[in-house]
């Protein structure tokens, strides 16, 4: 297959990148570098399948040539990220995705949004099955994020609904592991480079908040899954399967720690002499954040394999190296 990787630069784009290389797929990576590295594909580029174009999603996408798959990964995804470039967030996640969704639509291509578990906002159900609708301030800092993925499903649907493309949406929750940003503000690399530099590890609120860690391979072996399914099988139609792969898919460990918890088994694990130091809560900040991932086991076969410890080790390595 060629599949067109936007964001394909980022971390998660990196890793996808790599996967489908891996596979034997060609790829051409869309990225304008806001957030994205090209240090991160650097070793890509030499695979004769592996292509990167320097463009901004946001604006209209002319790719030449066959495309069987777009996978929609562009966007600023921590905190830190789309609280500085909050115009640029919402334009991808609108205006980005529509072109996107537009080169699908033009190549006959299926299309694949990365969407993110922040649609649910600070939510008043946990675990978050995908029927739960959310709880978002949609005026608030988040906003800026939550909203633009809250649109991008809402014109993918659309778009399955109205041209009937083969449209699949995947609900990423945090994922960590190399090739992560040291800067990005999210809360791994956070606290592994506040441990491994001697600095104090800042935890906004108590630290009795809850999240869910994905590892990276467990991500993408899950997105990898949903982008390459085949919905016209006849199996698929048989078991019911080829309606439910263009509903959202959560993508996500379901295994829930406190940020507190998460702080203290990385100070373990480096064995660094860092203190724990909290600072305010932000404003919107989710308070409990778990996937339920019946669908995901139902429709994929698809579960984590990576324990939170293994992946940890594995993080903390590459941030020593970096």
């Amino acid at each position: 297959m060629r599949i067109v990787i936007t964001g394909g630069a980022g971390f998660l784009g990196t890793h996808l990148s790599a996967k489908m290389l891996s596979l034997g797929h060609e790829v051409l990576c869309l990225d304008n570098l806001l957030t994205g590295r090209r240090q991160n594909i650097e070793a890509l580029e030499k695979n004769p399948n592996f292509k990167f174009a320097d463009q901004d999603v946001s604006k209209p996408i002319q790719i030449e040539g066959a495309v069987d798959a777009v996978a929609h990964l562009a966007s600023p995804a921590s905190p830190p990220d789309y609280l500085r470039f909050p115009i640029q967030t919402l334009k991808v996640g609108a205006l980005g995705t529509h072109n996107a969704l537009g080169l699908a639509k033009a190549k006959g291509a299926r299309f694949l949004l990365a969407s993110t578990s922040e649609v649910y906002g600070d939510p008043l159900v946990n675990p978050q099955p995908e029927s739960y609708w959310g709880n978002v301030n949609p005026i608030g800092p988040r906003g800026v994020y939550d909203e633009a993925k809250r649109f991008a499903e809402a014109l993918a649907i659309a778009y399955y609904r109205q041209h009937a493309l083969d449209v699949r949406v995947v609900r990423i929750f945090n994922t960590y592991g190399p090739w992560m940003r040291a800067s990005d503000g999210r809360v791994i690399s956070n606290f592994v480079t506040q441990a491994l530099s001697g600095k104090d590890i800042t935890i906004y609120g108590d630290g009795s908040q809850t999240r869910s860690f994905c590892y990276v391979s467990d991500t993408v072996e899950g997105i990898t899954r949903l982008l390459l399914f085949d919905s016209s099988s006849s199996g698929s139609s048989e078991t019911g399967l080829a309606e439910g792969i263009h509903q959202p898919v959560n993508m996500g460990n379901p295994r829930e720690d406190k940020v507190i918890d998460i702080a203290r088994l990385v100070l373990k694990m480096t064995g660094s002499p860092s203190k724990i130091k909290f600072l305010p809560l932000p404003t919107d900040d989710p308070k409990v954040r778990c996937p339920d991932i019946s669908r995901a086991r139902k429709l994929l076969g698809w579960e984590p394999q990576v324990s939170l410890e293994e992946g940890l080790a594995k993080t903390i390595v590459f941030f020593r190296q970096a």
